[in-house]
C-alpha cells in the first residue's frame, strides 16, 4: 500500500471518528468523565485527520496545479480544525495563568492560522473562488482572537471557559464544513454553493453567542465577581501545566 493511499484511508477513518464524536461533548456534563473522554477522542481524531489531509492535499497543491483551489481549501480547513482543537486543550491547561503566554505552541498555531487565512483570502480573490475568500474570515478571526488571548493577561474570571468553548466551536465548524464539501455530490448538491457551505459557520457563531451569554448569566448568579470558583459539577481551575 502506498503512503498516499494509507494517508487517504487514515483521513477517512479519522474524519468519521471526529464527526461522530463532535456532538456528545456539547450536551454532556461539562468537565465530567464522558465530556473529557469523548472530547479527547475528538481532539485526537481531528489532529490525525489534519495531518493526513495536509499530506494528501499538500502534495497535490504543489504538484497538481489544476486541483489547487480545492486542495488549498482542505489544507486551510485542516489547520483551522486542528489548531482550534489544540487551543481548546491548551486554555484548560493554562487556566490559572495571570500573565501573557509566550509558549511557542500557543502563539505559533494562532499565527499560522492567521497567516494561512490571509493567504487563502488572497488566493481566493485572485483565482475567483468564493469558497476560499468566503470561508477565510473564520480562520482570520480565530487566529487574531487567539493571539489577542495569549498575549494579554486574563481580564475575566472564567476566561478559559469561554475561550475553550469558542475554540472547540471553531474546530467543529471546520469539521462539519469539510464533511459537507466532501460529500456534497452524494447529497445532490451541484457546485460549490457558498451560501450553503457557510451555513455551519452562521449556525455555529450564532449558537456560540447565545451559549456564551447564557453561561455568563449563570456564572454571575452562582459566584460573586473576583472569586476563583466555578459551578458545582463543572470544570474547576487546576494548576497550569
Amino acid at each position: 500500500m502506498s503512503l498516499y493511499l494509507l494517508a487517504h484511508w487514515l483521513h477517512i477513518a479519522s474524519g468519521v471518528v471526529a464527526f461522530v464524536t463532535l456532538w456528545l461533548p456539547l450536551v454532556a456534563r461539562k468537565g465530567g468523565p464522558l465530556h473529557r473522554r469523548v472530547g479527547w477522542t475528538y481532539v485526537g481524531a481531528m489532529i490525525s485527520a489534519a495531518i493526513s489531509a495536509l499530506a494528501i492535499s499538500g502534495w497535490r497543491f504543489l504538484l497538481a496545479p489544476g486541483a489547487r483551489p480545492m486542495d488549498l481549501f482542505f489544507i486551510y480547513i485542516a489547520v483551522l480544525s486542528a489548531a482550534s482543537a489544540s487551543m481548546g486543550v491548551r486554555v484548560l491547561r493554562t487556566k490559572t495563568r495571570t500573565g501573557a503566554s509566550t509558549h511557542p505552541l500557543d502563539l505559533g498555531l494562532s499565527a499560522l492560522l492567521l497567516c494561512l487565512g490571509l493567504f487563502t483570502l488572497a488566493y481566493g480573490l485572485r483565482m475567483n473562488v468564493p469558497l476560499l475568500w468566503g470561508f477565510a474570515p473564520v480562520g482570520l478571526l480565530s487566529g487574531t482572537t487567539g493571539l489577542w488571548y495569549w498575549l494579554r493577561p486574563p481580564r475575566e474570571r472564567m476566561h478559559w471557559w469561554f475561550q475553550h468553548m469558542g475554540a472547540m466551536v471553531a474546530s467543529g465548524i471546520g469539521t462539519i464544513t469539510a464533511a459537507l464539501v466532501v460529500n456534497a455530490k452524494h447529497l445532490g448538491i451541484e457546485g460549490l454553493q457558498l451560501a450553503l457551505f457557510l451555513g455551519p459557520t452562521v449556525v455555529g457563531v450564532v449558537g456560540l453567542k447565545l451559549w456564551t451569554r447564557a453561561y455568563r448569566q449563570r456564572f454571575a448568579r452562582k459566584a460573586p465577581a473576583g472569586t476563583g470558583q466555578g459551578l458545582p459539577g463543572e470544570i474547576q481551575p487546576a494548576r497550569a501545566r
